[in-house]
């Protein structure tokens, strides 16, 4: 056993069909030599003893070899990592240890009155779903985005429908929302944008020397925006003078909890993959039982709990569990290590075992069955779920991926994943473009659409830490649980790996907790 963490610890006993008390494990990892603990707890525990208790690790081993340390330094120490500030207030970065001994103290209570929190969920699509992937499914869940996002839009502009707009004169004033249906350069290098109503397709040219060019390499087809400008000399065209998106308002004003509470949003854990960092993630979990921690009574995990099966070409030669049950049942027996008092809430991601098109409904009653740990809540993906009065968009974050593929680098980047964020705030929909990367499914309504501006916005999938906020709202991506895959190597993606970002719901500050 080349390094006694409580992780394996835990897996090595569970291998020789055993549950184990916590103080169980913490005796064993202070022994002296906890691989010969181990065997003589085993030797000398009852036949028909399912789980260890403390009691049976104190009879078999000498109480000098037992300490009470719970965290490797190893782990735990070091110095933060030097991060670029990605805004002027930027976050406080500090080692993920417990008290000053590097042990945890004892497990504070997180709520003297349980009837204090609240956590309310909106836009999950688990049990809701109809859509059969025929045509029509494709143009209600269109026709949903556009509406709603329309509606957003109207009140700035004296908006027409297009079919009002093909009989108006030549050199009249006009404005269209629409959604895009395509975009491309003209031979003089301009910009002509094709948009789409309920009533019909309208062009409009964006030239090259106007200021709101800029943005033209911001746009995605299926976004919804509205244009104004002028109608050329024989009304075919629209000469567009100003564009806007539905965005966030910049006035916009967050909500805040009335008391001092904190959650951890994470993502990402990928059970089962060989390269999960066990020993972060148990020093995460022990931090959450030091009174360090005693604020924090949420945790939000958005998406990927396991690494899951053929998600990638080879990946099985990655695997430590092959089996998708034997997946989530590992996870919940991590989930287990984090304090029962907590309020936890967990969305699906790519790797999990859900359909891949979104919205992806939670997770089926198998699956549900056996991560029912600490009374876990399940939602779909995307979510927003409202905590003490603070609404968090929780979403795992495939179309990161799309929006970082289709803009110029310096609004969209993997290693800077909170600007592709604010390019999703900016369209108020999660994943706008349908046929690339990102997989859509027909619903009677867009379950992607952001209608109600949130105050955090949280997401995963990338694999890297990038935080900041954009008009008031908080951007979060929460980086992994998993060291580099040969996989992430060959597409040359350096994973943050074993950070706990840490929101106080009262002031929306953020703390990163480093474990790895």
């Amino acid at each position: 056993m080349p390094r006694s963490s409580s992780v394996r610890i835990v897996t090595e006993l569970a291998s020789r069909g055993y549950n184990a008390e916590r103080e169980a494990v913490t005796l064993i990892a202070g022994a002296n030599d906890p691989e010969r603990a181990i065997e003589r707890v085993v030797e000398s525990v009852s036949d028909d003893a399912l789980t260890l208790s403390a009691e049976h690790v104190r009879r078999s081993i000498d109480a000098n070899d037992a300490t009470t340390a719970t965290h490797n330094p190893s782990v735990s120490g070091g110095d933060p990592d030097t991060r670029p500030d990605t805004e002027p207030d930027a976050p406080v970065e500090t080692k993920g240890s417990g008290d000053a001994d590097g042990g945890t103290t004892d497990q504070p209570e997180r709520s003297v009155d349980p009837e204090l929190r609240s956590l309310a969920i909106a836009g999950d699509i688990t049990g809701r779903s109809t859509g059969t992937g025929e045509y029509a499914d494709f143009v209600r869940t269109f026709r949903d985005r556009y509406e709603r996002l329309s509606k957003l839009l109207r009140s700035r502009i004296n908006h027409r429908p297009t079919e009002a707009v093909e009989a108006m004169a030549g050199g009249s004033d006009a404005a269209i929302v629409g959604m895009i249906s395509d975009i491309r350069s003209t031979a003089n290098g301009h910009w002509l944008v094709e948009l789409e109503d309920t009533t019909g397709t309208f062009p409009c040219l964006i030239m090259k020397d106007r200021d709101l060019a800029s943005v033209v390499d911001e746009l995605l087809l299926d976004e919804v925006i509205a244009v104004e400008g002028t109608l050329a000399g024989d009304g075919g065209i629209l000469f567009v003078d100003d564009l806007h998106f539905p965005d966030v308002p910049r006035t916009y004003t967050p909500s805040t909890a009335d008391r001092h509470v904190r959650a951890a949003l994470i993502s990402d854990v990928h059970v089962g993959s060989q390269e999960f960092a066990a020993d972060a993630w148990s020093a995460f979990a022990d931090w959450l039982h030091t009174e360090e921690a005693s604020a924090v009574e949420y945790l939000l995990v958005a998406g990927d709990m396991v690494e899951g099966v053929g998600v990638y070409p080879n990946q099985d030669e990655e695997l430590d569990i092959v089996d998708i049950y034997e997946q989530y049942e590992q996870f919940s027996e991590y989930l287990k290590e984090v304090p029962g008092d907590m309020e936890i809430l967990l969305i699906p991601g790519n790797h999990d075992a859900v359909r891949l098109a979104e919205p992806q409904p939670g997770f089926d009653d198998d699956l549900r069955e056996i991560m029912d740990v600490h009374d876990a809540r399940i939602s779909g993906n995307p979510s927003t779920v409202t905590i003490e009065g603070v609404s968090i968009l929780m979403y795992h974050g495939v179309s990161l991926d799309e929006v970082i593929a289709e803009l110029p680098e310096e609004k969209a980047s993997y290693d800077e994943p909170h600007k592709p964020m604010y390019q999703l705030l900016k369209k108020r929909h999660v994943a706008p473009q349908y046929g690339g990367h990102t997989r859509i499914a027909p619903e009677e309504r867009d379950y992607l659409v952001m209608e109600e501006v949130p105050d955090i916005f949280h997401t995963g999938h990338v694999h890297k830490l990038g935080y900041g906020k954009y008009h008031n709202v908080l951007a979060l991506n929460s980086g992994c649980w998993q060291e580099q895959t040969s996989f992430q190597q060959s597409v040359n993606i350096d994973p943050d790996v074993g950070y706990a970002p840490i929101v106080d719901l009262d002031t929306l500050d953020l703390t990163i907790q480093k474990f790895y």
